[in-house]
């Protein structure tokens, strides 16, 4: 087990395999768990890194709600991309992970050699969608804190110690609160992969104007696959992952 200290908060991650740095990010309520079909497939010719946000899985989760923010998040991202030596690496990320990962290209662009966007959105431009957003995210909070780890869906609940952690993640992290990330997709100038599962309604249109917004961009729909695209339709998500990285050579 390997973890950094970002002062006095341990966040947990794996650092697996050789070659051009991935820093996955998983979802709300995920854990770095949720990419191990990435890792064994791609830790023979890339560097896979995985991680659990805080409030996640075997990461610290702290008391002050005024610890679960973007900024921390993105703080932490960076902070493991320096323990692991990796300048510049290509950013992955699902739903809240993917978001996360389109703040970081926005506050540290330099450190971005590529993007892949799975199911996520980039946010809300006016503050009527983000209140709609946010009592989604609120309601989620609220299910931790009354139901405990059960709000979890079965496969997610053995992976996580703490429910007032996703909790004050939902409120911290989840929840939206501007829209700057929404607002710097046009200046994204790094290769940008969108891959989308064919039933995930809820986020097909935000995949559609990501792809867009960002000069460039690939989009991809996988069939037969919903939010959790890579535990789907494991092999063509990873087809998919795979020529978007061949063609960075």
């Amino acid at each position: 087990m390997a973890y950094i200290d970002r002062d006095g908060v341990k966040i947990y991650y794996e650092d697996h395999g050789q070659g051009p740095a991935i820093l996955l990010t998983h979802g709300f309520a995920d854990t770095s768990i949720f990419w191990r079909g990435q890792v064994a497939a791609f830790s023979d010719r890339y560097r896979v890194i995985t991680w659990d946000m805080r409030g996640h899985g075997q990461s610290d989760s702290p008391d002050d709600p005024a610890l679960y923010s973007e900024d921390h998040t993105v703080g932490d991202m960076a902070a493991i991309l320096d323990t692991c030596g990796v300048e510049r690496a290509v950013l992955g990320g699902l739903s809240l992970g993917g978001f996360m990962s389109l703040a970081f290209n926005l506050r540290h662009p330099g450190r971005v050699r590529a993007l892949m966007l799975f199911d996520t959105g980039p946010g809300y431009r006016s503050a009527e969608g983000r209140a709609g957003w946010n009592q989604t995210a609120l309601a989620r909070a609220a299910g931790f804190e009354e139901r405990g780890l059960d709000a979890a869906n079965r496969r997610q609940r053995l992976e996580h110690r703490s429910p007032e952690g996703l909790a004050k993640a939902a409120r911290g992290m989840l929840a939206q609160f501007d829209g700057r990330v929404i607002e710097s997709l046009p200046g994204i100038a790094v290769p940008t992969l969108v891959l989308v599962g064919a039933n995930d309604q809820p986020f097909m249109a935000a995949a559609d104007y990501m792809a867009a917004k960002i000069p460039g961009a690939r989009k991809g729909v996988i069939a037969g696959a919903g939010h959790t695209i890579n535990l789907d339709q494991p092999e063509a998500f990873n087809a998919a992952v795979e020529e978007f990285l061949a063609s960075l050579a």
